[in-house]
């Protein structure tokens, strides 16, 4: 008997539930949000198989609510009507102009924001030796810090 090769079918890389719901919702225009019913409408006419996965859209509607992705605006559960949070939705944009802003912030910091940027600094490396002086060097003039006031 000759062997048989095993060919796999590519699978398709799509987005999931979840994207799939935001970017509906986020498409939408209305002031009240996207009813369960046209989102569904809305997920069809985007070629997913509403009938069959049920389910899927369900749970993926209450853990976008959960996590704060979509604000229910009516109803309980997974009805009635969902639009965007608005708090995410400023996240979203405001990353780009922050990275663009960060020179010209750290220059003028605060003594009371450099402290806490030289505590995080000093938090984010758990695992190496934190010496003082040279975390000193990364954020200078800030003033006397708690360690210094303690030890002199």
């Amino acid at each position: 008997m000759a062997k048989k090769t095993m060919t796999s079918k590519p699978k398709k890389v799509s987005l999931s539930v979840g994207e799939l719901i935001v970017k509906a919702v986020a498409a939408s225009k209305e002031r009240n949000g996207l009813s369960v019913a046209a989102l569904k409408k809305a997920l069809a006419a985007g070629g997913y198989d509403v009938d069959k996965n049920k389910a899927r859209v369900k749970t993926a509607i209450k853990s976008l609510v959960a996590k704060g992705t979509l604000v229910q605006t009516k109803g309980t559960g997974a009805s009635r009507s969902f639009k965007m949070n608005k708090a995410t939705e400023s996240k979203a944009k405001k990353p780009a102009a922050a990275k663009a802003k960060k020179p010209a912030a750290a220059a003028k910091k605060s003594p009371k924001k450099a402290a806490a940027a030289l505590q995080t600094l000093a938090q984010s490396q758990p695992h190496q030796r934190r010496d003082r002086t040279k975390l000193k060097e990364k954020l200078p003039a800030i003033g006397l810090l708690k360690w210094q006031r303690t030890t002199e």
